[in-house]
Protein backbone atom coordinates (compact mmCIF):
# COMPACT_ATOMS: atom_id res chain seq x y z
CA UNK A 1 0.00 0.00 0.00
CA UNK A 2 2.85 2.41 0.79
CA UNK A 3 4.37 1.74 -2.61
CA UNK A 4 1.00 2.28 -4.30
CA UNK A 5 0.48 5.58 -2.46
CA UNK A 6 3.97 6.77 -3.38
CA UNK A 7 3.49 5.76 -7.03
CA UNK A 8 0.54 8.14 -7.30
CA UNK A 9 2.86 11.02 -6.37
CA UNK A 10 5.59 10.23 -8.91
CA UNK A 11 3.50 9.26 -11.93
CA UNK A 12 0.41 10.47 -13.73
CA UNK A 13 -0.78 6.91 -14.34
CA UNK A 14 -4.15 6.22 -12.75
CA UNK A 15 -4.55 3.17 -10.56
CA UNK A 16 -6.59 0.53 -12.38
CA UNK A 17 -9.06 -0.96 -9.90
CA UNK A 18 -10.92 -4.16 -10.69
CA UNK A 19 -14.42 -4.55 -9.23
CA UNK A 20 -14.55 -6.91 -6.27
CA UNK A 21 -17.32 -8.88 -7.97
CA UNK A 22 -14.91 -9.72 -10.82
CA UNK A 23 -12.27 -11.00 -8.39
CA UNK A 24 -14.68 -13.26 -6.54
CA UNK A 25 -16.34 -14.58 -9.70
CA UNK A 26 -13.06 -15.44 -11.44
CA UNK A 27 -11.55 -16.92 -8.27
CA UNK A 28 -14.62 -19.08 -7.55
CA UNK A 29 -14.65 -20.36 -11.13
CA UNK A 30 -10.95 -21.28 -10.93
CA UNK A 31 -11.35 -23.12 -7.63
CA UNK A 32 -14.39 -25.08 -8.82
CA UNK A 33 -12.84 -26.04 -12.17
CA UNK A 34 -9.63 -27.34 -10.62
CA UNK A 35 -11.61 -29.13 -7.93
CA UNK A 36 -13.50 -30.94 -10.72
CA UNK A 37 -10.17 -32.04 -12.21
CA UNK A 38 -9.04 -33.48 -8.87
CA UNK A 39 -12.34 -35.30 -8.36
CA UNK A 40 -12.25 -36.68 -11.93
CA UNK A 41 -8.75 -38.09 -11.48
CA UNK A 42 -9.62 -39.61 -8.10
CA UNK A 43 -12.82 -41.26 -9.38
CA UNK A 44 -11.46 -42.66 -12.64
CA UNK A 45 -8.91 -45.43 -12.03
CA UNK A 46 -7.75 -45.17 -15.65
CA UNK A 47 -6.38 -41.74 -14.76
CA UNK A 48 -4.26 -43.04 -11.88
CA UNK A 49 -1.09 -42.43 -13.87
CA UNK A 50 2.02 -40.32 -13.10
CA UNK A 51 1.12 -37.77 -15.79
CA UNK A 52 -2.33 -37.10 -14.29
CA UNK A 53 -0.91 -36.95 -10.79
CA UNK A 54 1.46 -34.20 -11.95
CA UNK A 55 -1.52 -32.47 -13.56
CA UNK A 56 -3.33 -32.69 -10.21
CA UNK A 57 -0.32 -31.03 -8.60
CA UNK A 58 -0.65 -28.17 -11.08
CA UNK A 59 -4.39 -27.98 -10.33
CA UNK A 60 -3.69 -27.66 -6.60
CA UNK A 61 -1.24 -24.84 -7.32
CA UNK A 62 -3.88 -23.04 -9.39
CA UNK A 63 -6.42 -23.45 -6.59
CA UNK A 64 -3.99 -21.93 -4.10
CA UNK A 65 -3.46 -18.94 -6.40
CA UNK A 66 -7.21 -18.32 -6.67
CA UNK A 67 -7.69 -18.87 -2.94
CA UNK A 68 -4.89 -16.41 -2.18
CA UNK A 69 -6.51 -13.62 -4.20
CA UNK A 70 -9.95 -14.40 -2.73
CA UNK A 71 -8.74 -14.22 0.88
CA UNK A 72 -6.68 -11.12 0.11
CA UNK A 73 -9.75 -9.28 -1.16
CA UNK A 74 -11.81 -10.42 1.83
CA UNK A 75 -9.18 -9.01 4.19
CA UNK A 76 -9.06 -5.74 2.22
CA UNK A 77 -12.83 -5.42 2.57
CA UNK A 78 -12.58 -6.11 6.31
CA UNK A 79 -9.90 -3.40 6.61
CA UNK A 80 -12.14 -0.91 4.82
CA UNK A 81 -15.01 -1.79 7.18
CA UNK A 82 -12.75 -1.23 10.20
CA UNK A 83 -12.67 -4.81 11.47
CA UNK A 84 -8.92 -5.10 10.80
CA UNK A 85 -6.08 -2.60 11.04
CA UNK A 86 -3.25 -2.35 8.56
CA UNK A 87 -0.31 -2.41 10.98
CA UNK A 88 -1.37 -4.68 13.84
CA UNK A 89 0.54 -7.77 14.96
CA UNK A 90 -2.30 -10.11 13.99
CA UNK A 91 -2.60 -8.45 10.58
CA UNK A 92 1.15 -8.76 10.02
CA UNK A 93 1.03 -12.50 10.72
CA UNK A 94 -2.00 -12.76 8.46
CA UNK A 95 -0.13 -10.91 5.72
CA UNK A 96 2.87 -13.27 6.07
CA UNK A 97 0.54 -16.26 5.77
CA UNK A 98 -1.00 -14.78 2.63
CA UNK A 99 2.41 -14.11 1.12
CA UNK A 100 3.44 -17.66 1.94
CA UNK A 101 0.35 -19.00 0.14
CA UNK A 102 1.12 -16.87 -2.92
CA UNK A 103 4.74 -18.05 -3.08
CA UNK A 104 3.63 -21.66 -2.53
CA UNK A 105 1.24 -21.34 -5.48
CA UNK A 106 3.96 -19.90 -7.71
CA UNK A 107 6.63 -22.43 -6.75
CA UNK A 108 4.13 -25.30 -6.94
CA UNK A 109 3.16 -24.28 -10.46
CA UNK A 110 6.78 -23.99 -11.61
CA UNK A 111 7.87 -27.35 -10.22
CA UNK A 112 4.67 -29.08 -11.36
CA UNK A 113 5.32 -27.83 -14.91
CA UNK A 114 8.90 -29.05 -14.60
CA UNK A 115 7.69 -32.49 -13.45
CA UNK A 116 5.22 -32.66 -16.37
CA UNK A 117 7.98 -31.66 -18.79
CA UNK A 118 10.31 -34.36 -17.44
CA UNK A 119 7.48 -36.91 -17.65
CA UNK A 120 6.80 -36.00 -21.30
CA UNK A 121 10.52 -36.20 -22.06
CA UNK A 122 10.75 -39.73 -20.67
CA UNK A 123 7.55 -40.70 -22.49
CA UNK A 124 8.92 -39.59 -25.87
CA UNK A 125 12.51 -40.75 -25.70
CA UNK A 126 12.24 -43.75 -23.37
CA UNK A 127 8.83 -45.02 -24.44
CA UNK A 128 9.69 -48.72 -24.02
CA UNK A 129 11.06 -48.22 -20.51
CA UNK A 130 8.68 -45.48 -19.38
CA UNK A 131 6.63 -47.67 -17.01
CA UNK A 132 9.82 -48.94 -15.38
CA UNK A 133 11.34 -45.48 -15.03
CA UNK A 134 8.28 -43.45 -14.00
CA UNK A 135 6.35 -45.70 -11.65
CA UNK A 136 3.39 -44.50 -9.62
CA UNK A 137 5.41 -44.76 -6.43
CA UNK A 138 8.25 -42.65 -7.84
CA UNK A 139 5.75 -40.06 -9.05
CA UNK A 140 4.28 -39.77 -5.54
CA UNK A 141 7.75 -39.48 -4.02
CA UNK A 142 8.62 -36.73 -6.51
CA UNK A 143 5.44 -34.85 -5.64
CA UNK A 144 6.13 -35.23 -1.91
CA UNK A 145 9.63 -33.79 -2.37
CA UNK A 146 8.32 -30.94 -4.54
CA UNK A 147 5.63 -29.84 -2.11
CA UNK A 148 7.86 -30.22 0.95
CA UNK A 149 10.48 -28.03 -0.69
CA UNK A 150 7.89 -25.50 -1.90
CA UNK A 151 6.22 -25.30 1.53
CA UNK A 152 9.53 -24.76 3.33
CA UNK A 153 10.70 -22.20 0.76
CA UNK A 154 7.43 -20.28 0.84
CA UNK A 155 7.53 -19.95 4.63
CA UNK A 156 11.19 -18.88 4.61
CA UNK A 157 10.68 -16.33 1.83
CA UNK A 158 7.56 -14.88 3.48
CA UNK A 159 9.28 -14.49 6.87
CA UNK A 160 12.51 -13.02 5.48
CA UNK A 161 11.13 -11.20 2.45
CA UNK A 162 12.94 -7.98 3.40
CA UNK A 163 16.37 -9.63 3.32
CA UNK A 164 18.30 -9.33 0.05
CA UNK A 165 19.67 -12.84 0.52
CA UNK A 166 16.07 -14.11 0.33
CA UNK A 167 14.71 -11.86 -2.41
CA UNK A 168 17.57 -12.37 -4.88
CA UNK A 169 17.34 -16.21 -5.04
CA UNK A 170 13.55 -15.97 -5.41
CA UNK A 171 13.86 -13.49 -8.29
CA UNK A 172 16.45 -15.68 -9.99
CA UNK A 173 14.45 -18.90 -9.56
CA UNK A 174 11.53 -17.92 -11.81
CA UNK A 175 13.54 -17.13 -14.99
CA UNK A 176 16.02 -19.93 -14.25
CA UNK A 177 13.35 -22.61 -14.06
CA UNK A 178 11.60 -21.23 -17.14
CA UNK A 179 14.91 -21.29 -19.02
CA UNK A 180 15.54 -24.88 -17.93
CA UNK A 181 12.09 -25.98 -19.11
CA UNK A 182 12.62 -24.12 -22.40
CA UNK A 183 15.96 -25.92 -22.95
CA UNK A 184 14.22 -29.22 -22.23
CA UNK A 185 11.63 -28.34 -24.85
CA UNK A 186 14.18 -27.43 -27.48
CA UNK A 187 16.09 -30.63 -26.86
CA UNK A 188 12.84 -32.60 -26.91
CA UNK A 189 11.61 -31.30 -30.25
CA UNK A 190 15.02 -31.36 -31.95
CA UNK A 191 15.43 -35.04 -31.20
CA UNK A 192 11.79 -35.93 -31.79
CA UNK A 193 12.26 -36.43 -35.54
CA UNK A 194 15.14 -38.86 -35.21
CA UNK A 195 13.30 -40.88 -32.57
CA UNK A 196 10.04 -40.77 -34.50
CA UNK A 197 11.32 -43.18 -37.15
CA UNK A 198 12.43 -45.69 -34.51
CA UNK A 199 9.11 -45.48 -32.67
CA UNK A 200 7.12 -45.64 -35.90
CA UNK A 201 8.83 -48.91 -36.83
CA UNK A 202 7.10 -50.61 -33.89
CA UNK A 203 3.66 -52.24 -34.42
CA UNK A 204 1.89 -49.52 -32.42
CA UNK A 205 4.57 -46.92 -32.91
CA UNK A 206 2.44 -44.46 -34.83
CA UNK A 207 -0.21 -44.39 -32.12
CA UNK A 208 2.39 -43.95 -29.34
CA UNK A 209 4.18 -41.28 -31.31
CA UNK A 210 1.03 -39.24 -31.87
CA UNK A 211 -0.03 -39.61 -28.23
CA UNK A 212 3.38 -38.61 -26.87
CA UNK A 213 3.73 -35.60 -29.16
CA UNK A 214 0.20 -34.55 -28.26
CA UNK A 215 1.27 -34.57 -24.61
CA UNK A 216 4.31 -32.45 -25.47
CA UNK A 217 2.11 -29.94 -27.32
CA UNK A 218 -0.28 -29.81 -24.36
CA UNK A 219 2.65 -29.05 -22.08
CA UNK A 220 3.74 -26.27 -24.44
CA UNK A 221 0.28 -24.71 -24.12
CA UNK A 222 0.47 -25.01 -20.31
CA UNK A 223 3.83 -23.24 -20.25
CA UNK A 224 2.68 -20.46 -22.56
CA UNK A 225 -0.44 -19.78 -20.48
CA UNK A 226 1.59 -19.87 -17.26
CA UNK A 227 4.09 -17.29 -18.54
CA UNK A 228 1.37 -14.96 -19.82
CA UNK A 229 -0.54 -15.10 -16.54
CA UNK A 230 2.25 -15.10 -13.95
CA UNK A 231 5.08 -13.10 -15.54
CA UNK A 232 3.33 -9.68 -15.20
CA UNK A 233 2.73 -10.25 -11.48
CA UNK A 234 6.29 -11.45 -10.85
CA UNK A 235 7.57 -8.38 -12.71
CA UNK A 236 5.41 -6.23 -10.44
CA UNK A 237 7.08 -7.80 -7.37
CA UNK A 238 10.56 -7.16 -8.78
CA UNK A 239 9.78 -3.53 -9.63
CA UNK A 240 8.21 -2.94 -6.22
CA UNK A 241 11.35 -4.31 -4.56
CA UNK A 242 14.11 -2.76 -6.68
CA UNK A 243 12.72 0.46 -8.22
CA UNK A 244 9.62 1.63 -6.32
CA UNK A 245 10.55 5.33 -6.76
CA UNK A 246 10.98 5.21 -10.53
CA UNK A 247 8.02 6.85 -12.35
CA UNK A 248 8.01 4.18 -15.07
CA UNK A 249 8.02 1.38 -12.51
CA UNK A 250 5.27 3.12 -10.56
CA UNK A 251 3.23 3.46 -13.73
CA UNK A 252 3.48 -0.28 -14.36
CA UNK A 253 2.56 -1.01 -10.75
CA UNK A 254 -0.68 0.95 -11.23
CA UNK A 255 -2.13 -2.12 -13.00
CA UNK A 256 -1.56 -4.35 -9.96
CA UNK A 257 -5.18 -5.54 -9.89
CA UNK A 258 -5.08 -6.50 -13.55
CA UNK A 259 -1.99 -8.63 -12.96
CA UNK A 260 -3.69 -10.28 -10.00
CA UNK A 261 -6.69 -11.10 -12.16
CA UNK A 262 -4.40 -12.76 -14.72
CA UNK A 263 -3.20 -15.19 -12.03
CA UNK A 264 -6.77 -16.26 -11.36
CA UNK A 265 -7.44 -16.54 -15.10
CA UNK A 266 -4.61 -19.08 -15.25
CA UNK A 267 -6.59 -21.25 -12.81
CA UNK A 268 -9.57 -21.11 -15.18
CA UNK A 269 -7.67 -21.75 -18.41
CA UNK A 270 -5.64 -24.78 -17.24
CA UNK A 271 -8.65 -27.06 -16.55
CA UNK A 272 -10.06 -26.10 -19.95
CA UNK A 273 -6.82 -27.29 -21.52
CA UNK A 274 -7.08 -30.55 -19.54
CA UNK A 275 -10.61 -31.15 -20.79
CA UNK A 276 -9.88 -30.12 -24.36
CA UNK A 277 -6.69 -32.15 -24.80
CA UNK A 278 -7.56 -35.33 -22.84
CA UNK A 279 -10.29 -37.59 -24.22
CA UNK A 280 -10.29 -39.72 -21.06
CA UNK A 281 -10.76 -36.67 -18.87
CA UNK A 282 -13.59 -35.38 -21.07
CA UNK A 283 -15.30 -38.75 -20.79
CA UNK A 284 -14.95 -38.67 -17.00
CA UNK A 285 -16.46 -35.18 -16.82
CA UNK A 286 -19.43 -36.33 -18.91
CA UNK A 287 -20.03 -39.30 -16.62
CA UNK A 288 -19.78 -37.09 -13.55
CA UNK A 289 -22.33 -34.58 -14.86
CA UNK A 290 -24.66 -37.32 -16.09
CA UNK A 291 -24.61 -39.01 -12.68
CA UNK A 292 -25.24 -35.67 -11.00
CA UNK A 293 -28.27 -35.12 -13.20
Amino acid sequence: KNISDFSLNVTDCTQVVMPEEVFFTVAAAGILENLLVLIAVIRNKNLHLPMYFFICSLAVSDMLGSLYKTLENIFIILCKMGYLTRRGDFEKKLDDAMDSMFILSLLGSIFSLLAIAADRYITIFYALRYHNIMTLRRALVILAIIWTFCAGSSIAIALFSYEAATVIPFTILFPLMMFFILCLYVHMFLLARSHAKKIASLPTGTVHQRTNMKGAITLTIFLGVFLCCWAPFVLHILLARFCPHNPYCACYMSIFHVNGTLIMCNAIIDPMIFAFRSRELRSTFKKMFCCAR
